[in-house]
């Protein structure tokens, strides 16, 4: 879980586990204020669909040389 600290310009310092990094704003949503707690997960079906197409990609490109 993350918990956004506090916003500075355009970026977001975000803390986690004792530990505080900077985020884009934009990368948040929309409503999100100091305080907030966000979740982060991985999305597998997406992650499966987009290594598909690279894979096909890849394939169509190495299999025209």
């Amino acid at each position: 879980m993350w918990i956004i600290d506090r916003f500075e310009g355009e970026y977001a310092v975000i803390e986690s586990g004792g530990t505080t990094f900077n985020i884009p704003k934009s990368v948040l949503p929309e409503k999100a204020k100091e305080g907030d707690c966000i979740d982060v997960c991985i999305n597998t079906e997406e992650t499966k669909h987009r290594k598909e197409k690279v894979n096909s990609l890849m394939n169509k490109l190495f299999r025209n040389k």
